[in-house]
């Protein structure tokens, strides 16, 4: 038997390595074997990438806060506020953002563990 337990008190938030330097990355994927998960911290008026996955589903937990997803092309605009999870199949345009004037912090779980598989698409309004 194996396993990992991540304590939300005990993570360690990273600068990522690209997009907005404002938020915080909590890399999980270590842990996992047939999928990858990071927990983000977003401040307000931070977006990540629009982005287009063509292998990988993901799926968005907000754990804090309200989050704002982007989906779709044209993009449709949907607020998740704490306790929300949004799952977002492969083909299908998506951005994250956070449009509230507190921090949020979404758990972002994305399967198979694949990188590199995605089209980044131009920001919206």
């Amino acid at each position: 038997m194996s396993y990992t337990i991540f304590r939300y008190g005990e993570l360690e938030f990273q600068t990522p390595q690209r997009g907005s330097q404002d938020r915080g990355l909590a890399p999980l994927s270590e842990a996992l074997e047939n999928m990858r998960a990071n927990v983000w911290r977003l401040p307000p008026g931070v977006r990540g990438a629009r982005h287009l996955e063509h292998a990988q589903e993901e799926m968005f937990v907000v754990l804090e806060g309200t989050a704002t997803m982007l989906l779709g092309d044209p993009p449709e605009r949907v607020e998740l506020p704490q306790g929300s999870v949004c799952v977002v199949n492969t083909e299908t345009a998506l951005q994250l953002r956070n449009e509230s004037n507190a921090e949020t912090t979404v758990l972002i779980v994305g399967a198979p563990p694949v990188q590199g598989k995605a089209d980044y698409l131009p920001d919206v309004e």
